[in-house]
C-alpha cells in the first residue's frame, strides 16, 4: 500500500518534472526553437498531456482530503474549482476532437487558478500573510513540503502553468 510520504515524494518528483518541461517549452518559445521534436511532441499532444495532468491533480487532491485526511483550506477549495472542470473540458475535447473552445476555457481557468495557487504558496512559505476567509484550516498550514519548496499549492501552480504553456505551444504549432 502506498503511504502518504511515498505519495508526497512521487508527486514532488512529478512537480519538478512538470516545472522542467515548462522551462524547456518556454525556452523553445523565447529562442524560437519551435521546430524541434520536443516542442512538436508537446504541442501535438497538448490536450492529452493536459488531460492526464488535471486528472492526476484531481486524484491527488482527493487522495489528500479523503484518504490522508488533510482538510483543504478555502484557497485550496478555490484552486479545485478551477482544476476539476478541466478534467471534463479536456475529456470532451479529446473525445470529440474539438479543441478550439476547450483551449480558451482551459487558459482562463488555469490563469485564475495559477493566481490563487501562487498566493496560497506565498502564504504557506511565509513570504506574505494573507486572508483566506473563515475556515477551520489556515491557508498557511503545510501538509506537504518536498525539496524545500514544493507544497500542495506549488503542485497546483505547476499544473496550471503547464496547461497554460501547453495551450500556448499548441496554438503556436498550429500557426506555423
Amino acid at each position: 500500500m502506498f503511504t502518504t510520504p511515498a505519495i508526497n515524494s512521487v508527486l514532488g518528483i512529478l512537480t519538478v518534472l512538470g516545472q522542467l518541461i515548462i522551462l524547456a517549452l518556454f525556452g523553445s518559445l523565447v529562442f524560437k526553437q519551435t521546430s524541434n521534436k520536443f516542442f512538436r511532441f508537446f504541442g501535438e499532444n497538448a490536450f492529452f498531456i493536459s488531460f492526464l495532468a488535471v486528472l492526476g491533480a484531481t486524484i491527488g487532491s482527493l487522495f489528500y482530503s479523503s484518504i490522508a485526511g488533510y482538510e483543504p483550506c478555502n484557497l485550496c477549495w478555490i484552486q479545485r474549482i478551477f482544476m476539476y472542470p478541466q478534467v471534463i473540458i479536456f475529456g470532451i475535447a479529446l473525445w470529440k476532437k474539438d479543441y478550439t473552445i476547450s483551449s480558451l476555457n482551459a487558459l482562463i481557468l488555469s490563469i485564475l487558478g495559477a493566481i490563487i495557487a501562487l498566493y496560497n504558496h506565498l502564504i504557506q512559505m511565509g513570504i506574505t500573510t494573507g486572508l483566506c476567509g473563515a475556515s477551520l484550516v489556515s491557508c498557511a498550514k503545510r501538509y506537504v513540503m518536498e525539496f524545500g519548496y514544493i507544497t500542495m499549492p506549488m503542485m497546483s501552480l505547476t499544473i496550471f502553468l503547464l496547461i497554460i504553456m501547453l495551450m500556448v505551444v499548441n496554438k503556436r504549432l498550429k500557426q506555423s
